[in-house]
């Protein structure tokens, strides 16, 4: 037992360098996949991001819940068509979105940060205009992409001590215009427009994998697109690394691409040397011994 507190010691002790690193940092976190409707997972993923504010960070929540809109979709009888294997996003079909992306969905999540002792206030991209999207592909109907962000209300609520928590809903250039956004996309505008310091992209797979099945720890975009083009990125990470390519453009410093199932995911990631999944960014780090992550002040 005393071991056991020694461990516990030493492990916030070397995380002391990381927490003063990231104080005062904003991070945006893309939540979604299997943990979202896992309570015991939903519950240790808000005590992380409560945690993440405690000491400095400013953490914002993007989410998804594409199972809890098919589920929805089904109870209702409203039927899905397919346009290359994408979900064509009627104007029946945007108003369920909204209505579990910006209710259901969002509140569970602000419940849960404001159960571990955070202040947690759920927004979508419609507030205050923050995303104004134009049609992404016409035959998909109501499925946005953003052209225009607004972000000063995320900031706003993050500098008075509160947890942003972002449906990917958004607004149209037209009047009474509704778009459904990809989750993976509004996270990445939303870091993007916001320079963060960190995008964490949580996914249900442990990293990007190159061609022998291991995960590649730190990459440079040029690497990722070489990868992509040979078709070692293939599937689902074509358009999540695409999004952690967009997002480093737009003046975010790293995205991580890591498995949310992973307890404490994203502690582990920003206190730890190691960090977990992977890291995306322009410049060149120097790797260290035994595959570790690069030392604090390179971070």
């Amino acid at each position: 037992m005393n071991r056991d507190f020694m461990a516990t010691a030493r492990t916030l002790s070397e995380a002391l360098p990381y927490m003063q690193r990231y104080s005062g940092a904003v991070v945006v976190v893309k939540f979604g996949g299997n943990a979202m409707g896992d309570d015991a997972a939903m519950a240790e993923f808000a005590s992380d991001i409560v945690l993440m504010k405690q000491v400095g960070i400013h953490p914002v929540v993007v989410h998804g819940g594409g199972p809890m809109i098919n589920d929805l979709l089904q109870k209702l009888g409203i039927e899905s068509n397919f346009v290359r294997g994408k979900r064509v996003t009627t104007r029946d079909t945007v108003e369920v979105v909204e209505m579990v992306l910006s209710g259901l969905v969002n509140k569970r999540i602000v419940q849960a940060i404001n159960d571990a002792g955070g202040r947690a206030v759920g927004i979508s991209g419609k507030d205050d205009d923050m995303m104004v999207c134009e049609a992404d592909d016409p035959e998909l109907g109501f499925v946005g992409r953003p052209v225009e962000m607004n972000v000063q209300i995320i900031r706003d609520l993050y500098n008075a001590g509160l947890i942003p928590v972002i449906a990917p809903v958004a607004t149209g250039m037209a009047d009474n215009e509704t778009f459904n956004v990809n989750g993976d996309t509004a996270a990445g505008a939303i870091a993007g427009a916001l320079k963060a310091d960190r995008l964490l992209l949580l996914t249900d797979v442990s990293g990007v994998k190159d061609g022998t099945g291991e995960v590649v720890t730190q990459m440079h975009p040029d690497q990722v697109r070489a990868m992509i083009a040979d078709g070692t990125i293939a599937g689902g990470m074509i358009p999540k690394t695409e999004t952690a390519l967009k997002a480093v453009d737009e003046g975010v410093r790293a995205v991580v691409i890591l498995d949310g199932r992973v307890p404490n995911a994203t502690l582990l990631e920003l206190f730890t040397e190691h960090g977990a999944g992977s890291l995306i960014r322009t410049t060149e780090p120097r790797v260290k011994p035994h595959g570790l992550r690069q030392g604090v002040s390179e971070l």
